[in-house]
């Protein structure tokens, strides 16, 4: 029996829709652009490279081909920018909405501009969306919008308070989401990933993810430092599976008004997270035979234990992730070892 998602891309490819991907040159961005115009869509992309990168838009024209990419519009802009909103999403049926300042880190150290792109950023969309007659905007919101909330796994009708500024901007998205589809009829969605990881996600900076930062720091032979002493667990989920998530998301008649976890219903802890990057990166880097990792203090702000109940996302869009934490890093190692200067 074919999957929700395999009818969805034989339809899509029967029926090519109009898409807007805010954060088009961002990690999760470019692959939802390189999914949308492999199934023969017309995409505008969204970014000011805050956090994307060109040559992220330059890997997935290479990847489909110039007869693929002549079906995408790039609108260069800034989400606090209400009129480069405007032109982004203004021949779209379908909006995925990735654009947003990352990080529970960042957001503490300036959370008036984590606010201002999460928060007014999303609104600015939402206007925007609401006034082209988008049919419904499908958002990254965050695992970390269950805050204090101590029940493993979560569950999305359970959150409790947030823990940063972050984790607070992505539950006003989900709030002010309500709001325009209650008030304006505007369609919507919310994803709350859960630790997404893959190709394409940049390993360089302060803010970098730990599965990048920690594959950059074995391959160049740095320190790996983690916090705690490696029992923070978490649900790791590959970026494909998330793809498939926001094209249900978008699609699936009962998926609008909800928020749905995004992740695998499974979990590793950081000192399992390590071997498994070890053991990857070992038969191309022997310095890593007995490098272990250097332990330090807890990060503000984070959680100990991370579980997603993903039963809504199965039930209402017919959510099956493809692969697990194992096969992601499969997947992604050799972009990893291919983009990580030594």
């Amino acid at each position: 029996m074919a999957s929700a998602f395999s009818n969805l891309k034989e339809s899509l490819v029967r029926e090519p829709q109009s898409w807007a991907v805010t954060g088009a040159a961002g990690f999760i961005g470019s692959h939802l652009l390189e999914h949308l115009l492999r199934l023969g869509q017309t995409v505008t992309g969204f970014d000011n490279f805050a956090t994307g990168h060109r040559r992220n838009l330059e890997d997935v024209r290479k990847l489909v081909g110039e007869a693929a990419w002549a079906r995408f519009r790039f609108v260069e802009g800034d989400i606090r920018d209400a009129e480069a909103c405007r032109r982004a999403v203004a021949v779209a049926r379908y909006v995925l909405h990735q654009a947003a300042l990352g990080s529970v880190p960042r957001s503490i150290a300036d959370p008036h501009t984590t606010h201002a792109v999460n928060v007014d950023g999303t609104l600015n969309i939402l206007i925007a969306a609401r006034d082209a007659r988008v049919k419904r905007v499908v958002y990254a919101s965050s695992s970390s919008v269950y805050g204090d909330e101590p029940n493993l796994p979560k569950r999305e009708d359970r959150v409790g308070k947030p823990l940063s500024p972050y984790a607070l901007t992505k539950w006003i998205n989900e709030l002010y989401a309500g709001i325009f589809m209650r008030t304006y009829g505007l369609e919507s969605a919310g994803l709350r990933y859960f630790n997404v990881f893959g190709a394409r996600q940049d390993p360089e900076g302060q803010y970098a993810a730990v599965i990048p930062k920690w594959t950059a720091a074995l391959i160049k032979g740095q320190p790996v430092r983690v916090n705690g002493q490696g029992e923070i667990s978490r649900d790791f989920c590959y970026v494909e599976n998330v793809v498939q998530a926001n094209l249900l998301a978008a699609t699936a008649p009962e998926a609008a008004g909800h928020a749905f976890n995004v992740a695998l219903n499974d979990r590793i802890d950081l000192n399992q997270l390590f071997e498994h990057l070890r053991i990857r990166l070992l038969p191309h880097f022997p310095h890593l035979k007995d490098v272990r990792p250097e332990y330090g203090p807890y990060r503000e702000g984070d959680i100990m234990h991370s579980l997603a109940d993903i039963s809504q996302a199965r039930k209402l869009l017919g959510y099956q992730p493809t692969h697990t934490v194992s096969q992601g890093l499969d997947a992604a190692m050799d972009w990893y070892r291919a983009n990580v200067a030594v």
